[in-house]
């Protein structure tokens, strides 16, 4: 989920972490060890558990990143050392005004502030038209920001790239978030949406994506209308973001890997015994290993689930809970693909500009096309 709750220090991390958003990556980290010589023995330590403690270490950037990829990791990385500076009252932070500039710039794209189903949303319609094919299509966006922020940035990121490119419309919900709303409000206002574009489109004919949080409330989304007895969308795309959570953030090697090299942020200690972990203020009072919360860990649940498409990369935080969720979707009976983009962090596809980028925007397309009714 993406980048912009301010509660503690853990718990302002998390957001962070569950968006994205807002966020950017890559170059120098800190974690890396020269290989031993044959006569020395490894400076690795292992206990009895298997936790791992290493020595310092340089870690490059990714070889197979573009050179415009390896240029913004390394402005990612230097930026997020020195904090994510100020965030304006929409919740954006100013690394991302560069890009929001650049995404309006380059993809023709009308936006409408309007109300859909009683929730404030607002709708992306491509100015070179609509394909043909696309016609009775639409896809719902749901933005990152950590359920604590990022509308509109957010989802203009997220909006304006699929609309323009794939020339089909977008709706983005401005679901509520914390810290003045608890789970589940956000599932009950992407549910009122769908319910009303269900009076104009075929369930088939219906996608629905997100990026960090936006791609948890896909999986609590299509949670919560299994509960409703509401029919599946036509497909689901799950970016940044994986179905469970973990003791920080998403959890498992990412947490440790990811935060270090695609964030430039030192992962805090495990748990101790009986020490809670640090909660996102819109999740409060929920249960975090519930179906409606973290369907990834609900088999039954999974089962119920659209074609799902997972994206997430290598540096990113996220990449643990979306390989476990993938795996689990599959063992499920569900057909779910899984891409990950070598050496990049948590939300790259923010910079609309980096090869990678356009290459996740295709993608996504690529997938939405093929699976959604004509």
């Amino acid at each position: 989920m993406s980048i912009c709750s301010k509660e503690g220090r853990l718990a302002g991390l998390l957001p962070r972490l569950i968006l994205a958003s807002s966020l950017l990556a890559v170059a120098t980290a800190t974690f890396a060890q020269p290989a031993p010589s044959a006569q020395q023995p490894t400076p690795l330590r292992v206990d009895e558990q298997g936790t791992i403690q290493t020595p310092p270490m340089t870690i490059p950037l990714s070889s197979y990143l573009s050179p415009e990829g390896k240029a913004f990791v390394a402005e990612h990385l230097n930026a997020f050392q020195k904090g994510i500076g100020a965030i304006d009252d929409n919740g954006v932070p100013e690394w991302m005004k560069g890009y929001l500039a650049s995404a309006r710039k380059q993809f023709n794209v009308e936006r409408q502030d309007t109300s859909i189903g009683g929730v404030h949303s607002y709708v992306y319609t491509p100015r070179d038209g609509v394909l043909p094919q696309n016609r009775r299509r639409v896809l719902i966006n749901l933005h990152g920001g950590g359920f604590g922020g990022c509308f509109p940035g957010c989802t203009e990121l997220e909006s304006l790239p699929i609309a323009g490119l794939g020339r089909i419309k977008v709706v983005s919900p401005d679901y509520r978030q914390g810290p003045k709303s608890r789970f589940p409000a956000a599932s009950e206002d992407v549910t009122a949406v769908y319910r009303e574009l269900l009076k104009s489109y075929k369930p088939g004919q219906i996608g629905v994506y997100g990026c960090s949080a936006g791609g948890m409330l896909v999986g609590q989304f299509l949670a919560w209308i299994q509960k409703e007895g509401l029919p599946n969308p036509g497909a689901a795309g799950i970016y940044c973001s994986g179905l469970s959570f973990g003791d920080v953030a998403y959890g498992g090697d990412a947490t440790y890997i990811g935060l270090p090299l695609g964030d430039a942020a030192v992962p805090p200690p495990p748990l101790r015994s009986g020490q809670k972990a640090p909660v996102l203020p819109y999740f409060e009072d929920a249960d975090l290993k519930g179906p409606l919360t973290a369907p990834a860990l609900h088999p039954d649940v999974l089962a119920k689930f659209p074609p799902t498409m997972f994206a997430t990369s290598t540096r990113a935080f996220d990449y643990s809970a979306a390989i476990y969720a993938h795996r689990q979707l599959v063992n499920a009976g569900v057909k779910a693909e899984l891409n990950m983009w070598e050496g990049l962090p948590h939300g790259f596809i923010y910079n609309p500009d980096i090869p990678e980028s356009k290459d996740f925007f295709q993608t996504v397309l690529r997938y939405f096309d093929s699976h959604l009714s004509r």
